[in-house]
C-alpha cells in the first residue's frame, strides 16, 4: 500500500484527518462531527468521549482503508481546558476557546499593571479564552474542583494522556494558554502565580516535532495500527494551517475561516501589538506564528441557515441557495450593517460583553440583505485584524486562504472585495490537518516523503475594483459602530446576567 502521513486536527466543531503522500499530496480526508454544549449563559463546553470517538473513528477509518500509517502527527485548537484528577479521569466537560465565563477576570487582569508584561511573556492575550483566565475562575468559583484537580490539561494533552499515559504538552499548544513563556520555552513563573497553581499542575513541555511509538496495546488495536507507526506530538491549528498553505514567510498572510476565523503571519520573532492584542503562538524553534482571530465565522453562516431560513439539517445544498440569495444584493447591502458578535470577539475589540447587531434597517431590506450584511459582516472583522497584522508586520504582499468558506466563489469574492486583497486559494483538504503532516515530516525526515512543491493553488481571486470605494466607506462606519455602541452592549450584557 501507499506510505503516507496523516494529520489529524482536532477542531472545534470537527475531527478532521488528512492521509498526505510522498510527494506531500493530501490522497484522502475523512472528517467526524460533534456538538456545543452551552448549559448557562457563557458557558462553551464539549463531551470529550464524543471528541475521542471521533478521533478514534477517523484514525481506524483511514487506516482501514489505505494501511497503517508512516505517522500520525496532530493538530487541535487552541485554549481548550480539561480538569483531571490523579488517575487522568476528567472531572469536567472540555471546555473550549468561546466560553466567556471568565470574562471580568480576564477585563481586570487586562487593565492591571500586570496584563501587558503577561501579554508580551507568554504571546497570548489577555482574554476569556486563555486557560490562564479559566484556571483563575475555577479557583475562586469552584474551589473544592479546583482543590481536587491533579492537572490542568488541553484536549491534545488528554488524548496524548490516553495513548501513552503521560502528560506532555507541545511548545505551540503551551504558547496558546497564557502560561507560558514563548521566550524562554518554559512555565511563566508570574502566570502560575497568579494562577495558584504549581508547574507539577501542568504537563512537561516538549517540541512539537518531538515522537513516540509506545502507544497502549489496547489503543493500537482500537485504532488499527501497529507499534511501527510513529505518533507526533505537533502544534496548535492555527499555526499548522499557515504551514499547510505555505504561508512561513513574512509578507505572506495565511487566512482562514472556520467556525471562527484568523490572519496569520510568520516571523523569527514575536511582533507585539499590545492595543490590538495580536498573539504570538510557537510553531517550532525558530518560528512564531503571529495575528488574530475572531471569534465568528462559519457560526454566523450555521446561525443564518437555522434562525433566516429554518434549515434544521445542515447540507451543502442550503448553503447554496444561501449565497444564491447574497448574490442578489448589491455591495454594501443597501445600507445594512452587521456587527458579528454573537459570541463576543477577540481581535482588535478583545471584548467578551460585545454582541451583535443589525444597524441601518430599513422597509426595503429583505432576508437576502440581511443574509449578505451578516457575510460582510464577518469580512469586515477579518479586515480589521488584517489591519492589526499589518500594524505589527509591515505589509502583507499576498493572502493564501483555507478554510471552509473557500468552498464558496460567493464568499471567497466577498473577501477580496471587502479587504482589497488579492487571495490565493490553497488547494488543502484541512490546511492545519496538512500542515500536521508537513511537520512530522520536516522535523523527523521520514524516507521516502519530499516536500520540495507542496502547496498547490487553484486561482487568484482579485476584488473588484467598482466594489472598493463602496466598502472603503462601509468598513470606517463599521468600525466606528463598535465605539459608539460599546457601553450600551455593556449595560444590556448586565441586564441579561442580572435575569439569569
Amino acid at each position: 500500500m501507499q506510505k503516507y502521513i496523516l494529520g489529524v486536527d482536532i477542531g472545534t466543531g470537527s475531527v478532521k484527518a488528512v492521509a498526505v503522500g510522498l510527494s506531500g499530496e493530501a490522497i484522502a480526508s475523512t472528517q467526524k462531527h460533534y456538538p456545543l454544549i452551552q448549559s448557562e449563559p457563557g458557558f462553551a463546553e464539549q463531551d470529550i468521549e464524543l471528541i475521542w470517538q471521533g478521533f478514534t473513528a477517523c484514525i481506524r477509518e483511514t487506516a482501514d482503508k489505505f494501511g497503517v500509517p508512516v505517522a500520525i502527527s496532530l493538530s487541535s485548537a487552541m485554549h481548550s481546558l480539561i480538569l483531571v484528577d490523579h488517575e487522568g479521569k476528567a472531572l469536567t466537560n472540555m471546555i473550549n476557546w468561546a466560553d466567556t465565563r471568565s470574562a471580568a477576570i480576564a477585563d481586570e487582569l487586562h487593565a492591571s499593571p500586570e496584563g501587558k508584561n503577561l501579554y508580551e511573556q507568554t504571546g497570548t492575550p489577555v482574554y476569556s479564552m486563555s486557560p490562564l483566565s479559566k484556571i483563575i475562575w475555577f479557583r475562586g468559583n469552584k474551589k473544592a474542583l479546583f482543590n481536587q484537580t491533579a492537572k490542568f490539561i488541553s484536549i491534545k494533552e488528554f488524548f496524548w494522556f490516553r495513548l501513552f499515559g503521560a502528560y506532555q504538552i507541545d511548545h505551540s499548544i503551551a504558547s496558546a494558554t497564557g502560561l507560558f513563556d514563548i521566550v524562554k520555552f518554559s512555565w511563566n513563573e508570574q502566570a502560575l502565580k497568579l494562577a495558584g497553581i504549581a508547574t507539577e499542575k501542568l504537563s512537561e513541555p516538549v517540541s512539537t516535532g518531538y515522537m513516540r511509538n509506545d502507544a497502549k496495546p489496547e489503543i493500537t488495536k482500537l485504532l488499527g495500527i501497529n507499534e511501527a507507526c510513529q505518533w507526533v506530538i505537533g502544534a496548535n491549528d492555527g499555526c499548522l494551517a499557515n504551514l499547510g498553505s505555505g504561508a512561513n514567510k513574512i509578507g505572506t498572510a495565511a487566512l482562514t475561516i472556520g467556525t471562527s476565523g484568523a490572519v496569520r503571519m510568520a516571523s523569527s520573532k514575536p511582533l507585539y501589538n499590545f492595543k490590538a492584542m495580536t498573539f504570538n503562538y510557537i510553531l517550532d524553534e525558530n518560528t512564531y506564528i503571529c495575528g488574530g482571530a475572531i471569534n465568528n465565522g462559519g457560526l454566523i453562516l450555521n446561525w443564518l441557515l437555522a434562525q433566516f431560513m429554518a434549515v434544521k439539517t445542515v447540507s451543502p445544498a442550503a448553503y447554496q441557495q444561501l449565497f444564491a440569495k447574497v448574490e442578489t444584493v448589491k455591495a454594501g447591502s443597501d445600507g445594512l450593517l452587521f456587527l458579528p458578535y454573537l459570541t463576543g470577539e477577540r481581535t482588535p475589540l478583545w471584548d467578551s460583553n460585545s454582541c451583535g447587531v443589525f444597524f441601518g434597517i430599513k422597509t426595503e431590506h429583505t432576508q437576502a440583505h440581511f443574509l449578505k450584511a451578516a457575510l460582510e459582516g464577518v469580512c469586515y472583522a477579518i479586515h480589521s485584524v488584517l489591519d492589526a497584522v499589518v500594524q505589527s508586520s509591515g505589509k502583507v504582499e499576498e493572502v493564501r486562504v483555507s478554510g471552509g468558506f473557500t468552498a464558496s466563489p460567493v464568499w471567497l469574492q466577498l473577501m477580496a472585495d471587502v479587504t482589497g486583497k488579492n487571495l490565493t486559494v490553497v488547494q488543502a483538504e484541512d490546511a492545519s490537518a496538512v500542515g500536521a503532516a508537513f511537520l512530522a515530516i520536516q522535523t523527523n525526515k521520514f524516507a521516502g516523503f519530499n516536500l520540495k512543491d507542496h502547496t498547490q493553488f487553484q486561482t487568484i481571486i482579485k476584488p473588484r475594483a467598482v466594489n472598493q470605494p463602496i466598502y472603503s466607506r462601509y468598513y470606517k462606519l463599521f468600525v466606528h459602530l463598535y465605539s459608539n455602541l460599546k457601553g450600551s452592549m455593556h449595560e444590556l450584557d448586565q441586564i441579561n446576567h442580572e435575569k439569569n
